[in-house]
């Protein structure tokens, strides 16, 4: 069985359309839903005019009469220009590279007031760092980044508000001046620095010096306390020595024979010296010997008390310390105790004088330095 051509063309011209059809609904849905990523916007225009903003998310745009015009990223964006050269007020070239971060607030300005935004800001930046800079001399530029970029950040951010742009940093990543100037500024810091640690240094060798000058003087007066205390306590002690002495004398009632012995016992003693050529006797020597003579033979009266020292008794005991009256010294614990709380109050006097010395002297008066008295 033959079958009919002209039924299998006309089949197959149906399938085609069917095809076509197929093929034009898929294109169709394709072009009518639009999936907007997160932080971008596209603008959408209806038979060439502006339409609406299509956020983050699903939208569906009439096929054929809505179409996407651009794409708007909405993060911040960071651009970095190459160095441009900049003449100063001191008429020197120099190279400055800067670095934008900006971000598009409204995209529909961004698309429709400039034709490229990015471009827009970057000769802006060049021609606003040109006439900021213009106005300062060479150390001013390099000392004053912080400046150049309030100024910059002020008038690009006027300027790109329109474009629906936000300028929030502007940073100046690098100055370069010529190779002349560079090294002419090494060669004054390296010179500065060098002032500066001889600064330093003297400064060092005068406090060391002050503070040596201020030891030995402290070490001085240190010196002369513990002198005039050692000189007062050995001159006490002494004194404390000879009334002990007078004081046993006179209350063990000595008689002649004795004081002449001792009085006899210190004459050699007057020309031990070596460097002593002449020694002369004293006027009372004559009386001295004839005490002597005296208690030996046993005529002469006690002077103390009118009585022939022949009358006392032989063979009595010797006077004992009961006997005796009282004694016109101190306790020598008590004088030792004494002298010590001496010593120490003339060695913190002598401190306190010492940190008042250390002190910084200022404008004002000074307090009025210790004294020890002997």
């Amino acid at each position: 069985m033959i079958e009919n051509p002209t039924v299998s063309a006309n089949q197959l011209i149906i399938y085609l359309v069917l095809g076509l059809v197929a093929l034009f609904v898929i294109i169709t849905l394709i072009r009518a839903v639009r999936i907007v990523p997160q932080a971008q916007s596209f603008i959408v225009e209806r038979l060439g005019r502006y339409s609406r903003t299509l956020d983050a998310g699903l939208h569906l745009l009439i096929p054929f009469i809505d179409r996407v015009r651009a794409g708007v990223d909405l993060r911040e964006q960071v651009v970095s220009f190459p160095p441009q050269p900049v003449i100063t007020s001191d008429n020197l070239t120099v190279n400055i590279d800067t670095v934008i971060y900006f971000q598009v607030t409204d995209p529909k300005s961004a698309v429709y007031e400039i034709a490229n935004y990015v471009t827009g800001i970057e000769q802006l930046t060049v021609t606003t760092l040109r006439n900021v800079v213009g106005s300062m001399d060479l150390e001013q530029t390099l000392t004053s980044r912080d400046s150049i970029n309030g100024q910059l950040r002020g008038v690009l951010d006027e300027a790109t508000g329109r474009w629906g742009v936000r300028v929030n940093r502007v940073e100046l990543k690098s100055i370069d001046p010529p190779q002349s100037v560079q090294g002419a500024m090494e060669q004054q810091m390296r010179a500065e620095r060098d002032r500066r640690a001889a600064i330093l240094t003297a400064e060092g060798v005068k406090q060391s010096q002050i503070l040596t000058a201020e030891g030995e003087k402290q070490a001085a007066i240190l010196r002369a306390e513990g002198n005039a205390q050692s000189a007062i306590l050995q001159a006490e002690g002494e004194a404390r020595a000879i009334l002990q002495v007078f004081d046993a004398i006179h209350r063990g009632d000595a008689d002649p024979k004795l004081l002449a012995y001792q009085y006899l016992q210190m004459l050699p003693e007057v020309a031990k010296t070596q460097s002593n050529k002449v020694w002369f006797i004293p006027t009372e020597f004559t009386a001295a010997l004839k005490s002597i003579a005296t208690g030996f033979g046993g005529a002469a009266d006690d002077e103390g008390d009118g009585q022939p020292a022949a009358s006392r008794p032989r063979g009595t005991s010797p006077v004992r310390e009961s006997d005796l009256g009282p004694s016109a010294l101190t306790d020598p614990k008590q004088a030792l105790e004494e002298a010590r709380r001496e010593s120490q109050a003339a060695t913190k006097d002598a401190t306190t004088a010492g940190t008042i010395s250390r002190r910084p002297r200022g404008g004002g008066d000074e307090p009025p330095a210790p004294t020890t008295g002997g």
